[in-house]
């Protein structure tokens, strides 16, 4: 018999067992009846036509970083796994080159070698300086829930990036070079690591002007382990008008890579690059754009009315949503379904993880037999950090969830 939840009526029995199980003897309640019994939490499992679990399927939560899915499927529907994104080269007329930043996430070091192995390829041997162009986002871009660490997940965005505005260092006796070998050492990048301990450490460009700056240091140096003679300044604007175009780089990484990848590491400054790139209009991208264009999209594909979206990688509070809706989210995606995460140790399990403090979300698919069953748990209150794996895993072999 199929058993359709809440469970509000037997929460203080439940929480009760939770606390005291001594007091209960023997029984004690399994990670599903637990969170079933929390306060602020909800727990939605479907078979794809109703709901097998529906504990407060309506009620408005922060999602944290689950709502990368909904960044995803919004990137998915628009471009297509296949896109690649591009990066344009210009030559002005004083031979100066110029790059436009198209809001590639993945320009990394590797790809710059991809770029000027074809400046070459097409003539390019020397420029009398460079030119970034990074309007497409500006370099002032405020992302609700970002806060002012040097940590890799708190990098800022801006259209023209190198290595997802971070950079990663080795410090030794107060010496700074770069921990990799594919990426020179730049003046920005060991001003970033004075005051560093000891170590190998990865930290963020702290601000857009500051990684603009990174990027147009990283690709000079890249230039000249080339090859190229690049002389005078690096200057920041539009592309003149009189430039020609000489190159157009697209992405070694289609967007499903790019999608993958951002999931599996939750990586926050690829999911607001995409937020950015969806709110895109006439040649310029905007936080409130993208707000207003992802909400309209949710609006007109899922008919929800009731909902809250500011950033596209989950770091802002204001986001809420309700299990129901990342229910319909996740049947949306139910044909990507291999681009979602693995959990450790149980195969059963494909699902995003959400973390903020005071915040534990887990949103996926669980798998049953030969089926997947989409699910969602969103925690609002402090839990043990595994306790959402736990409860997944236990959604696999819960006897209640059983259909005639």
């Amino acid at each position: 018999m199929c058993v359709l939840f809440p469970l509000r009526v037997v929460t203080g029995l439940l929480f009760g067992l939770l606390v005291s199980p001594m007091l209960a003897g023997a029984a004690v309640a399994g990670p599903v009846e637990q969170a079933l019994a929390l306060q602020d939490a909800s727990l939605v499992v479907s078979d794809g036509r109703r709901l097998l679990i529906a504990e407060e399927p309506d009620r408005l939560l922060v999602p944290a970083s689950t709502m990368k899915l909904i960044t995803a499927l919004a990137a998915i529907e628009r471009w297509g796994l296949k896109h690649r994104f591009e990066t344009r080269f210009y030559l002005g007329r004083d031979g100066r080159l110029w790059v436009k930043g198209g809001g590639d996430p993945y320009l990394v070091s590797e790809e710059l070698d991809q770029v000027v192995t074809a400046l070459k390829a097409v003539g390019v041997r020397s420029v009398s300086g460079l030119g970034l162009d990074a309007q497409l986002f500006g370099t002032q871009v405020v992302i609700p829930g970002r806060s002012s660490s040097n940590n890799p997940y708190d990098a800022p965005v801006t259209a023209l990036a190198v290595n997802f505005n971070t950079v990663s260092l080795l410090v030794s006796a107060g010496r700074v070079s770069s921990a990799e070998i594919q990426t020179p050492i730049t003046p920005t990048a060991q001003r970033l690591g004075r005051g560093l301990g000891d170590g190998k450490h990865r930290i963020n460009l702290v601000d857009g002007e500051t990684a603009l700056g990174h990027f147009g240091e990283v690709f000079k140096a890249k230039l000249q382990q080339g090859g190229l003679q690049v002389g005078g300044q690096v200057e920041r604007g539009a592309v003149p008008q009189s430039a020609k175009l000489v190159y157009t780089h697209r992405s070694s990484q289609t967007l499903g890579q790019v999608v993958k990848n951002m999931l599996e590491y939750s990586t926050n400054f690829v999911a607001n690059d995409l937020f950015l790139l969806l709110g895109e209009q006439g040649g310029r991208a905007s936080m409130a754009n993208a707000q207003q264009t992802i909400e309209r999209w949710a609006r007109q594909t899922f008919g929800w009315r009731d909902f809250r979206i500011e950033d596209g990688a989950g770091l802002s509070r204001g986001n809420r949503l309700s299990g129901r809706q990342m229910l319909e989210v996740l049947e949306r995606l139910r044909p990507h379904l291999d681009l979602l995460p693995t959990q450790d140790n149980d195969a059963n399990v494909r699902a995003k993880t959400g973390t903020l403090r005071g915040v534990s979300t887990y949103a996926g698919f669980v798998r049953r037999g030969r089926d997947w069953l989409p699910f969602s748990l969103m925690i609002n209150q402090p839990v043990a950090y595994g306790f959402r794996l736990q409860v997944a895993s236990a959604l696999a072999q819960y006897s209640a969830l059983r259909r005639n």
